[in-house]
């Protein structure tokens, strides 16, 4: 007797049901980050077709997507019409120097409230945290007064020299980091004779690589894209980084569009590659922010 013809048990039916309602959800799941993609994607194709449109093109109606013929030499056209060269020397070394010092002042705040006890030592912390409440707007101009009375506008020094004093960001992820270390590893340091200080350099820094590859990866981010800081405390055309140097494609009369968005994928590229090359950072940076060991 064959069992071909027997009508489906009841447990058979639900495991049934369950696989097809899994793989409607995951269809539907699929088709919906599908759609979010393609509308974060469509920026960037219309910055690109931009970017390789003729002059008469650019503000034709209805749009045009693919350019006839395609224009490559605008990125070079682009690149030279300003002193693109030296804005990349400049926001290149402004970035590595802020990096720099946010590694140093973050890791090492985020040590003493990891693995040192004092008195006071949470409620220091807790009002470390409270600062990330306070729009940057807020503090603009009280800075810009400050670094006006010091002599230091028109000056790298306003853009670098704050990231030597610990960002409360960085120093709550690299805490959270620091915490998932053993105390085992600085006592038996201690017990030896050894220094805050060199446990700190010698046992926690090369511990932390991930997270501090973390930080960097992110500093080296909002650096490269920040704007609104060179264009305040920067007032030469020799200091000017690329965020403001693209600025020069704006006139009080019109745009220059096709170049402007030529030059804007050239200055995107590095944080593009960057991305792409340690994206698995990005991932663990929002694991240790959420107090998740990576």
């Amino acid at each position: 007797m064959t069992t071909d013809n027997l009508p489906l048990s009841p447990t058979r039916r639900k495991g049934t049901g369950t696989r097809f309602v899994d793989r409607l959800g995951k269809f539907l799941a699929f088709v919906v980050l599908v759609i979010i993609s393609a509308l974060i994607i469509f920026p960037a194709l219309w910055m690109l077709s931009t970017a390789l449109k003729p002059d008469v093109q650019v503000y034709a109606n209805p749009p045009i997507w693919i350019p006839s013929p395609i224009k490559w030499e605008n990125f070079i056209h682009a690149w030279t019409l300003a002193p693109f060269t030296r804005y990349t020397i400049n926001t290149t070394l402004y970035t590595a120097a802020v990096i720099v010092g946010t590694l140093l002042s973050c890791s090492l705040a985020a040590y003493g409230f990891a693995k040192l006890r004092f008195p006071g030592r949470n409620l220091l912390f807790t009002i470390l945290l409270s600062t990330m409440m306070i729009p940057g707007m807020v503090t603009m101009i009280p800075q810009y007064i400050l670094f006006s009375k010091l002599g230091w506008v028109g000056t790298y020094l306003p853009l670098i020299v704050p990231s030597y004093f610990a960002g409360a960001f960085f120093t709550f992820l690299l805490r959270q980091f620091y915490l998932g270390i053993p105390n085992e590893l600085s006592e038996a340091a201690r017990v030896d004779g050894a220094s805050d200080l060199w446990i700190w350099w010698k046992v926690m820094v090369p511990l932390s690589k991930p997270a501090l590859a973390t930080v960097a990866i992110f500093t080296f981010e909002g650096t490269w894209d920040s704007y609104v800081g060179p264009l305040l405390y920067l007032n030469s055309d020799k200091l000017y980084t690329l965020q403001v140097g693209l600025q020069f494609f704006r006139t009080a009369s019109e745009v220059q569009w096709q170049y402007l968005m030529a030059a804007s994928i050239l200055v995107m590229l590095p944080v593009i590659i960057i991305f792409f090359a340690f994206q698995k950072y990005f991932v663990e940076g929002a694991a240790i922010g959420s107090g998740v060991k990576g």
